[in-house]
């Protein structure tokens, strides 16, 4: 076998191979377990292929200012309706590809990178979310702006409005309003948006900044930034009595008046252990949970068979909430979505 591996290296494994009867496999076989390997063939250039000087020529044709806004396709139809060829498409494409050029090759406006916003909350009036919802108005493209700021810690709607247009104006009385009633210091609060025409307007910014606000924006095009106001107004658009198109603006008010009474006080968030939004926000949660705890005992003392191994438990809401939590952070009991 060693004589037949030698010829091999000489002569080829297949000639070889043939001449002695033997199998590839075989041969191959016994190489590796040797901890041979055979040495990669090292391919000649083509004698079809381009010299050095024409693939030059196809380049700087490529280049050229008539045809750097075409495709290698494109530039081959027009080269050959005028009766010249110099290559194939698919060697225009190896050329370029040989210089870093298949991509788009004019002067391309160059986006920012923008930052993952990161935000966490651990106790109420830390992190507000705020956006803006249109609804249908009584005819085809009439439509009402809901503006709705959310507490992203107990989901608690501190403070809403509705309005004929978006405006910026109207953002910035919104948020000063909300500011004094939820008696914010400075310095106290992040204030997180998306990227509209309102958030990112210089009267909402100079506001903040007066009061002592950090602002923050989601990434263009990504909801995930902004995920609890997105969870809220999807709650709102969900429900049943939830009318297809509102008749006029008083229409819209009287609706949202009685959803967010409900939202606040009635609806048990699956997000805060079935706490409605005011408990959480008012700090009466660990309260109800106890209250819920006894419940729950005495129904396990009265019927232990019926709850497994464990008795039940009324858990505790999240100690932490994030908006984008990193993946390098350990904070307890979190989550990071609505």
């Amino acid at each position: 076998m060693e004589a037949a591996l030698k010829a091999a290296k000489d002569t080829g494994v297949a000639p070889t191979c043939g001449a002695l009867g033997l199998s590839r496999a075989t041969l191959y076989r016994y190489q590796g377990s040797l901890g041979e390997l055979s040495a990669p063939k090292v391919r000649g250039a083509s004698f079809r292929a381009l010299s050095e000087a024409e693939r030059e020529n196809v380049l700087a044709i490529l280049r050229s200012e008539r045809f750097a806004e075409m495709a290698p396709s494109e530039i081959y139809a027009t080269l050959l309706d005028e009766g010249r060829l110099y290559c194939s498409i698919r060697t225009m494409y190896r050329i370029l590809a040989m210089h870093d050029e298949v991509r788009e090759r004019r002067n391309q406006l160059i986006h920012p990178e923008y930052k993952k916003p990161e935000l966490l909350a651990t106790k109420p009036n830390q992190v507000w979310s705020w956006d803006i919802t249109k609804l249908m108005g009584p005819v085809k493209w009439s439509y009402f702006h809901l503006y709705v700021i959310l507490d992203i810690f107990s989901r608690y709607v501190v403070g809403w409005l509705v309005a004929p247009r978006e405006s910026a104006t109207l953002a910035e009385q919104l948020i000063g309003e909300t500011y004094i009633k939820e008696q914010i210091e400075p310095k106290q609060l992040t204030i997180h948006a998306d990227r509209g025409p309102s958030m990112k307007s210089k009267t909402v910014a100079l506001l903040m900044s007066d009061l002592g606000v950090l602002k923050t924006h989601s990434r263009p095009y990504v909801s995930d930034d902004n995920p609890y106001s997105e969870s809220q107004f999807k709650t709102l658009k969900y429900r049943p009595d939830f009318p297809k198109n509102f008749g006029c603006i008083e229409d819209v008010r009287v609706f949202c008046r009685a959803f967010f009474a409900w939202y606040n006080t009635e609806h048990h968030h699956s997000g805060i252990k079935l706490l409605t939004p005011s408990m959480v926000h008012h700090g009466k949660a660990q309260e109800v949970l106890d209250a819920r705890q006894l419940v729950l005992d005495d129904a396990y003392g009265r019927h232990p068979e019926r709850y497994g191994s464990s008795p039940p438990q009324s858990g505790t809401p999240p100690a932490a909430v994030w908006i984008n939590k990193p993946k390098e952070s350990q904070a307890p009991d979190s989550e990071s979505g609505a």
